[in-house]
């Protein structure tokens, strides 16, 4: 019961926000450019409460999976010809094209610009991140049997781009190879001097279908816990020593420290970086439940950064343009079926994350709130007739031709568009579900 009340809780706090945040985009816009708001509400259908304050009603509505704004006159245009009547000044068909315009974008603005604050304050408060994330993408791991040993990449290889993307980080590296499992793709890499193509297939990994290729840069070890009384204590290792070298050779933080399980009782040199020295530890592992222990606790490396003002939004705006950039990217391959559909969050993940977040704490849950803000922003501006996009669109075209589109032709657009909201909405939702049956899609043919 608790982390069902935890789920309507987060769910609430995340959805309630965004959409206020859009819907306030419009309303802002509306009463910028003297448009009479008749109506404020967070959600669909009939109204279950609020409260009227001059011209608008600000509402609850019984459906909680959006919310909009109404404005006065909205749908004068739909009237027929002997039903023609002059609009007040105070009405939206009354406004010219850019001013409506203003309004139907500043709804997306407002969610792009809530993810852009956010991130600056996360980064004003400080973020800690795995250190290799932010490096060139050299590689300093490869998992045996993986799609790179398999393509023979080399340990100290650099990967320029991928399918003609320029690979600046490991973290573009990562969210490039993600959003394409079980899929062929071209990476640019630097050996030495030389430059040259290597064709990888791609694993698939996780129900979201992550793409997987068994490759990383170098991570480090870091000692988070030494327990009193054991080898690794009596040799003088401490918690925030940093491990750069096992018995002269690199040790990755995926290789799980196998040597020091199979050396019980064999002597082991420890090269460790202590607040910026350098030194040696000689630690015999003790047998413990049939392996050797040095008794640590362990994590890969981190770096903590905190950033000015200034700074924190340079940062934030980097950021969100490159996650903004990812998304684009990830529509155009979903639709030439380079990408897969189950990476595609609906509602229902959308409520799981959002308790995970909510379980992660403060700062966890305003970057969530920021991610999800971004996406929605971006997706609004889509050309489908039901979204915001898709008025910008008509707009656009009737700024082209000179010419308000006839209501009838509005009307049918409205119709399509809906249409395709509603496929749309059913398709994430069934995704959604069929993403935890045993077989995915497959599931559902129930005569195979």
């Amino acid at each position: 019961m608790g982390a069902v009340l935890g789920t309507i809780f987060a769910f609430a706090i995340v959805f309630g926000i965004l959409v206020f945040i859009h819907e306030f985009g419009h309303f802002f816009a509306a009463k910028l450019v003297k448009i009479r708001v008749e109506v404020f509400s967070w959600g669909y259908g009939k109204r279950i409460f609020g409260v009227k304050k001059g011209d608008t009603d600000y509402r609850v509505s019984i459906l909680p999976m959006g919310g909009y704004v109404r404005f006065a006159g909205e749908e004068a245009g739909q009237e027929a010809p002997k039903e023609k009547r002059e609009l007040r000044p105070d009405e939206y068909l009354a406004k010219n094209r850019f001013q409506r315009f203003l309004v139907m974008v500043m709804g997306s603005l407002m969610n792009i610009l809530l993810a852009v604050v956010l991130l600056a304050v996360i980064n004003m408060a400080g973020v800690t991140v795995l250190e290799y994330l932010e490096q060139e993408p050299v590689i300093g791991w490869i998992e045996a049997g993986s799609p790179a040993e398999s393509a023979n990449l080399k340990i100290g290889d650099e990967i320029l781009s991928i399918n003609e993307r320029k690979t600046e980080t490991w973290n573009d590296v990562i969210l490039s190879i993600g959003t394409k499992p079980n899929r062929l793709i071209d990476l640019e890499v630097k050996r030495g001097q030389d430059i040259f193509t290597v064709q990888l297939m791609t694993e698939s990994k996780t129900k979201y279908e992550r793409g997987y290729a068994g490759v990383s840069g170098t991570i480090l070890n870091k000692v988070i816990r030494v327990f009193p009384g054991s080898p690794a204590e009596k040799a003088g290792m401490k918690a925030g020593d940093v491990i750069l070298a096992l018995n002269g050779g690199p040790v990755h933080y995926f290789d799980k420290l196998e040597i020091i399980e199979k050396s019980p009782g064999i002597e082991l040199e420890f090269l460790i970086d202590r607040e910026g020295e350098s030194l040696i530890l000689h630690i015999t592992p003790r047998l413990e439940e049939g392996v050797g222990k040095i008794g640590i606790e362990r994590e890969a490396k981190t770096v903590f950064k905190r950033y000015g003002f200034f700074s924190a939004f340079g940062q934030s705006i980097k950021g969100n343009t490159k996650l903004a950039f990812l998304l684009v990217n990830y529509v155009r391959d979903l639709l030439t079926g380079e990408a897969s559909a189950k990476q595609v969050g609906g509602p229902i993940a959308i409520v799981n994350f959002s308790y995970s977040a909510f379980q992660m704490g403060f700062f966890a849950m305003l970057s969530f709130i920021a991610f999800v803000s971004l996406q929605l922003g971006i997706i609004n501006l889509f050309p489908i007739p039901v979204f915001d996009g898709g008025q910008i669109l008509v707009l656009a075209l009737e700024g082209i031709f000179r010419r308000d589109f006839s209501p009838r032709v509005k009307h049918i657009v409205m119709q399509i568009g809906f249409a395709i909201f509603v496929f749309l909405l059913a398709f994430l939702i069934l995704n959604d579900v069929v993403r935890n049956l045993p077989n995915g899609w497959e599931s559902l043919l129930f005569w195979k």
